[in-house]
């Protein structure tokens, strides 16, 4: 069971993804039954608004440039993952190089994917589909990536339980905020 303090919870998911409204929505349905049940409410909260996605991504701490994907990261270009992103293809270096800087140029921002899970093959793959999305398209995939970071991020913060008290904790740092 996932039974935190009010303001315990609301922390932690503003820290997942700093949108209010999604927070509030997320936390309005506290406790939760297991992690899976957190996941979920946390999803179908997901559908951020245009608005959403751009106060999301100024809490975020994005550079410009790219980083390589790496399936234990939860996010491309953030600034402490960067070293984690190393790569011996100087073929895909150049590609996500390359690819980063023609996207940053198009929407304004760095690419933001949640690369936990997805190999950097595929980060590129992704990197060059989104790159044909229309402005619009784009900023709801823009969402729906940083639902999938929150939800990457969710999981590792409540992971685990104690038998003793059956509430959630931690079993490493949880993830910092990216404001």
């Amino acid at each position: 069971m996932i039974d935190v303090p009010e303001g315990e919870l609301r922390e932690r998911l503003a820290t997942a993804l700093s949108v209010p409204r999604w927070v509030d929505e997320v936390a309005g349905q506290a406790p939760f039954d297991d992690v899976d049940a957190l996941i979920a409410v946390a999803r179908r909260a997901g559908s951020l608004t245009s608005a959403e996605v751009d106060q999301a991504l100024e809490q975020h701490d994005l550079v410009a440039e790219p980083a390589t994907g790496d399936a234990g990261a939860d996010e491309y270009g953030r600034r402490e993952e960067r070293a984690s992103h190393e790569t011996d293809d100087p073929q895909l270096v150049k590609a996500l190089a390359e690819g980063g800087a023609v996207y940053e140029e198009r929407f304004g921002r760095a690419f933001v994917i949640r690369t936990a899970g997805r190999s950097r093959d595929e980060v590129v793959a992704e990197l060059d589909r989104r790159l044909r999305l229309d402005d619009e398209a784009e900023k709801q995939e823009v969402g729906a990536q940083l639902v999938e970071i929150a939800v990457v991020r969710l999981r590792q913060v409540f992971a685990s339980r104690t038998a003793e008290t059956g509430r959630g904790t931690e079993t490493a740092s949880p993830v910092r905020p990216l404001a």
